[in-house]
């Protein structure tokens, strides 16, 4: 029962579960999303806030990453590449945006606490499944970013899941509403069918002349088409193909270390544990004193011998984020606790708990468990990495200098791509011929390339196309070196096609007007079984059918879960087209409620579960809506 009750809420559930609220932790919940900087231009504006091409460029890779990497997923790539496509991102980052601004107007913010532990569990700052603190330093430098920055973008990433969450947390659904979902699902029909198969050709209808092919390719001529197409010659530049030769020897390698020696520093860590006492945000002088009494009492219990710091936090500790992990915060540098904090932490030594210690929170009981001293990669332990890095900046570097070079000439002589390259020395490569929905494979694949390659610019005026963007450090430009006119087939090359296309039509006909004839004869009274023997059939009988019933023809299944209840002691007939000219005469003698009491509770509070959620992803959605209706949004399709 759990298995059917699993593909019976299969299709709605996905919905329910991949709305709006999961679509935008899929967008912006991803490291990438946290390096993105702003740059001159935009392409939408919210309430006077920009949304830069680099915004909207980490929320699209997110998002094409995110469907790509679904289990089973068959999507296109090109796919992304349409309009609709990245208008449906764009709209998904200005929906961020909104909320964000929201959070700002009703006073929403993330406490630091809850950041830490949101570093801690990423995936590529662990090791061995631990949050690794020289792990996450290493790759801030390497993206040059400070701590201080980093945690200002995980900030802003869990506000625009805030009021999400809490409008999708607070939804409901009744005991009530999932019987009634469950009675309809649960629905189960009785019906007879008779299925009505397409005769053979006769004679006459597999006599066609010569002048009837004639008329009929005539009649149908853009049916039977040689599609237009091109080919086209290309230069492609790709930084990861470049044959760049950096200066690798010592001399420059450790110049560029010396230059570059902050990124190969660990500063000092220590590993904390805390438990807070916490304050009002302007506490009087007798809630100071109130507080720090208890703080003494809770330091006394944890210097006491034998204590345990962690039950301890788990008992008294107001921070919620670190209580029931013990208070544990993991490991610190300098910068992600206050001042005070900090402070206090200079003066400890390893397995020192600390007095009470005041900050903006309130008073901090702080348990040392470790520290690591700051460290300095030498140059021998990163020469390896400074030689990858050489390579690929060297690599950028002649890229960056080529394509500048290839893109100057090509609009100084859009005429063609052979002076460019000779001079150059690049190689001029020639597609096959492909078609206005492009290639299986190769660089016409690509739908950037099969755009220019039918545009005005190529196709019609004979010139190169502007250069193509086909990724990071990545481009190509094209010039047409042949175009074929879309042309009618040979009359003779389709004539047998177009045979059997004009006896199926005959066919088809005849077997809809026999199938006409017997519903109307059931429709007057003549009985199925009758119909059936006059047919030759066999009348098939389905009781307590359900909407995913095997064996049965899902059209037929379809149809028959669409007819009106009969009335008492009376049926509901209908005529069903199914597939290869096939049709069904059926009679529905009866519908029966499902029964909710046969689904498990386990999977009865799933469903309630399942549903409370898709309600609150309608409220979402409706709260988001109202925000665009009286917000000020100013949008660029063009610089998508």
């Amino acid at each position: 029962m759990l298995q059917f009750i699993r593909n019976l809420f299969k299709s709605w559930i996905v919905i329910a579960l991949f709305g709006v609220v999961v679509v935008i932790a899929f967008l912006f919940f991803g490291i990438e999303g946290y390096f993105s900087q702003s740059n001159a231009t935009w392409v939408a504006k919210v309430d006077g806030h920009e949304i830069s091409q680099q915004d909207f460029q980490t929320a699209f890779n997110n998002y094409r990453q995110s469907q790509m990497n679904q289990p089973g997923s068959t999507v296109d790539a090109s796919e992304f590449e349409k309009p609709a496509v990245k208008q449906k991102v764009l709209d998904l980052v200005i929906n961020r945006q909104l909320l964000l601004n929201e959070n700002d107007k009703l006073g929403v913010r993330v406490p630091d606490a809850a950041i830490r532990a949101e570093i801690a569990s990423f995936p590529v700052f662990q090791v061995n499944g631990k949050f690794d603190p020289s792990t996450y330093l290493s790759y801030l430098a390497q993206q040059g970013k400070t701590a201080a920055e980093f945690q200002d973008s995980i900030r802003s990433d869990l506000a625009s899941r805030e009021v999400p969450q809490a409008i999708v947390g607070t939804a409901f659904a009744t005991k009530a509403e999932v019987d009634a979902f469950l009675k309809l699902q649960l629905q189960q029909r009785d019906f007879s069918y008779v299925d009505l198969p397409p005769p053979a050709p006769t004679a006459a209808q597999s006599d066609v002349t010569a002048a009837q092919i004639a008329d009929y390719y005539q009649a149908h001529r853009t049916e039977f088409m040689n599609p237009e197409e091109v080919s086209v010659n290309y230069i492609e530049l790709n930084a990861a193909t470049m044959d760049a030769k950096p200066d690798l020897s010592d001399k420059a390698l450790e110049a560029q270390y010396t230059k570059e020696k902050a990124r190969f520093v660990t500063p000092s860590q220590w590993e904390v544990a805390h438990i807070l006492v916490k304050l009002p945000a302007k506490p009087t002088a007798a809630e100071k004193q109130a507080a720090l009494a208890k703080a003494e009492k809770i330091d006394a219990l944890a210097k006491a011998p034998g204590a345990d710091f962690a039950k301890l936090a788990e008992q008294y500790s107001d921070d919620l984020g670190s209580k029931r992990q013990g208070g544990d915060l993991g490991w610190l540098q300098k910068g992600d606790a206050g001042p005070e904090f900090q402070a206090a932490l200079d003066k400890m030594q390893k397995g020192d708990i600390s007095a009470p210690v005041l900050t903006g929170d309130g008073y901090h009981i702080i348990d040392l468990r470790d520290l690591r001293a700051g460290h300095t990669q030498s140059f021998a332990d990163v020469r390896d990495q400074l030689v990858a890095e050489a390579k690929k900046d060297a690599s950028k570097d002649a890229y960056r200098d080529v394509g500048g070079k290839l893109t100057d000439m090509i609009y100084n002589d859009p005429t063609s791509l052979k002076p460019a390259a000779k001079k150059l020395g690049l190689t001029v490569q020639t597609t096959p011929l492909f078609g206005r929905t492009g290639a299986k494979a190769g660089i016409a694949a690509n739908p950037k390339v099969v755009k220019a390659a039918f545009s005005d610019i190529v196709l019609v005026q004979g010139n190169t196309s502007d250069p193509i963007d086909l990724g990071p450090d990545h481009m190509v430009v094209i010039h047409l070196n042949k175009h074929v006119a879309a042309a009618p087939k040979p009359l003779a090359s389709v004539s047998d096609q177009i045979r059997q296309d004009i006896i199926q039509q005959r066919v088809d006909a005849t077997a809809k007007a026999a199938a006409g004839a017997a519903f109307a004869k059931l429709e007057a009274g003549t009985q199925l079984d009758a119909l059936a023997q006059a047919a030759g059939q066999p009348v098939k009988q389905e009781t307590g059918a359900l909407r995913n019933a095997q064996g049965v023809d899902p059209a037929l299944l379809k149809a028959v879960f669409t007819l009106a209840h009969p009335a008492p002691g009376a049926t509901t007939r209908a005529l069903v087209p199914l597939q290869g000219g096939h049709f069904a005469l059926v009679a529905l003698t009866a519908v029966k409620p499902g029964d909710p009491a046969t689904v498990p509770a386990e999977a009865h509070s799933f469903l309630r579960e399942q549903m409370a959620r898709a309600f609150g992803d309608a409220d979402l959605q409706a709260f988001i809506a109202a925000l665009r209706k009286h917000a000020k949004i100013e949008t660029e399709p063009q610089r998508l």
